[in-house]
């Protein structure tokens, strides 16, 4: 039988406000557990929840950035269920009047078999909510913590329809919305510490069954590679059951990376399990006209926008576009770059080509942090374009920007002698000697063979060490040649 797969996602985007959705308590990661609870966190009697302003405007942000419909009345509720890290009991959230409501993302896929596509997936919300605390295991034998700093920390939970059918299809999806929240400015994206993190619902059904089959929701995917692992994991186990004669219980399940499976957390619970009902508590969020359209004034330019105008403006490829918009950090070091090089395709495969090799060794290095600066790496273009130094030269120079060798780039080319040999007198006579050394060369492109030129240039360029300038050995050696 031919399965067809159905996946949707919720993603918990933590987002970057400096206090808590309903307290004055910072948002910081990392301190001493316990010490950023306030009163309203602990769920202490008497203790009245005020929203967050500021996470009400980066909902707004998020919801202008994919074409949604920001509601002009939102309501908060309470989630009822039982969880130790979980101090009220229950969790404030949206339910049936969230703050945002629809809206598509177009994304990259990268398949296993065949070519690279664009899809585009519709989002069925996103709302706010309260994050938990966190249980700590294994600090004492027997027993669990609870860190309570995480909650209440401001939450924006994005769902997206049931329209993706593979892995990869996923992993697109994430990266993309990933890099848009960064990009927005609305959470810090950091993975590692929680700030991004979902939740995979995957079923399968017989191609060409209209019906949803039973569906199982993988929580807390923090890492690309973890969310992909999981969901074909959960493919596989799946139609296994079924063409084993099984049947799939809908459930949540975890994955577990070291061994590269999904086990069963708990039965899974509908909405109805839930007992939802408006908190009574806070009153609706009320979001004006004007105060959508100051938060729209206020929008930086979006990738999709900014990826067309590169295209436009600096004639890139649509692929070399789409590379340098994929996140704020490289598209802003770009931009700032580009004003300094009037070769813009040059520029653009520097950024994706020696530049960002150099970052990826470095872990957690961002492009503003390089220690080559679009201004630096500018004047080392600039000395490529008016032919002072070769490709060759300035990827040492490059490299030695870098090491922290210097950074006058005109200073490191006359102590590294890398200047390139543009002397036409002096090339010829280079150039004479030779083709007088390496006369069967000479035979054998007077013959008609292209590869015995290129073997006369590279005669060239090693006997001036690499300094000759390229083009210009070209010429003259065709000119020598009669070609």
């Amino acid at each position: 039988m031919q399965w067809e797969v159905v996946i949707g996602l919720e993603t918990h985007v933590q987002l970057s406000t400096k206090s808590k959705i309903f307290s004055g308590a910072p948002r910081h990661f990392g301190d001493e557990a316990n010490t950023n609870a306030c009163f309203i966190d602990l769920a202490l009697p008497g203790s009245l929840p005020v929203l967050n302003r500021n996470a009400v405007e980066k909902a707004i942000r998020f919801g202008l950035a994919i074409d949604a419909k920001v509601a002009n009345h939102s309501v908060f509720d309470r989630k009822n269920y039982f969880y130790p890290d979980l101090p009220k009991g229950y969790q404030i959230s949206q339910f049936d009047l969230p703050i945002v409501l629809g809206g598509k993302l177009s994304f990259p896929v990268e398949p296993k078999k065949g070519a690279p596509y664009i899809k585009t997936i519709n989002l069925t919300r996103a709302h706010l909510e309260e994050d938990a605390g966190k249980s700590i295991h294994g600090l004492v034998q027997g027993h669990s913590g609870i860190d309570l700093n995480r909650a209440g920390t401001p939450l924006l939970e994005i769902v997206t329809e049931p329209e993706m059918r593979s892995s990869a299809e996923a992993v697109g999806y994430a990266r993309t919305l990933h890099a848009l929240v960064v990009w927005l400015g609305i959470s810090d994206g950091n993975m590692q510490e929680g700030n991004f993190r979902c939740d995979a619902n995957v079923s399968v059904r017989p191609v060409g069954q209209k019906e949803f089959g039973t569906r199982c929701e993988i929580k807390n995917l923090n890492s690309f590679r973890f969310l992909q692992e999981a969901i074909d994991y959960e493919i596989n186990r799946q139609i296994e059951l079924i063409e084993d004669g099984g049947k799939v219980v809908q459930a949540t399940r975890l994955y577990d990376p070291d061994k590269g499976e999904t086990r069963q957390m708990r039965t899974k619970e509908d909405s109805m399990d839930y007992r939802y009902f408006p908190d009574p508590d806070l009153l609706p969020c009320e979001v004006s006209d004007e105060w959508i359209d100051e938060v729209r004034a206020s929008m930086p330019e979006l990738p999709h926008h900014l990826c067309k105008r590169m295209q436009e403006e600096f004639g890139l490829l649509e692929y070399d576009a789409t590379m340098l918009t994929a996140s704020r950090d490289i598209a802003d070091y770009y931009l700032e770059l580009v004003n300094q090089v009037a070769d813009h395709k040059m520029a653009s495969n520097w950024v994706m080509g020696e530049l960002s090799a150099s970052i990826n060794q470095t872990e957690g290095m961002k492009f503003a942090e390089a220690p080559v600066t679009p201004t630096l790496l500018a004047k080392i273009l600039n000395r490529i374009i008016d032919n002072t130094i070769n490709q060759k030269g300035a990827k040492q120079i490059f490299q030695a920007v870098w090491a922290g060798e210097g950074t006058d780039v005109d200073q490191l080319i006359e102590a590294k002698g890398l200047k390139q040999i543009s002397d036409t007198g002096a090339l010829e006579g280079i150039i004479d000697e030779v083709l007088a050394q390496n006369q069967k060369s000479v035979d054998e492109f007077r013959a008609g063979k292209q590869k015995a030129f290129n073997a006369l240039v590279g005669q060239c360029m090693k006997k001036t060490r690499g300094k000759a300038n390229p083009a210009q050995v070209n010429e003259l050696l065709r000119k020598k040649l009669g070609a």
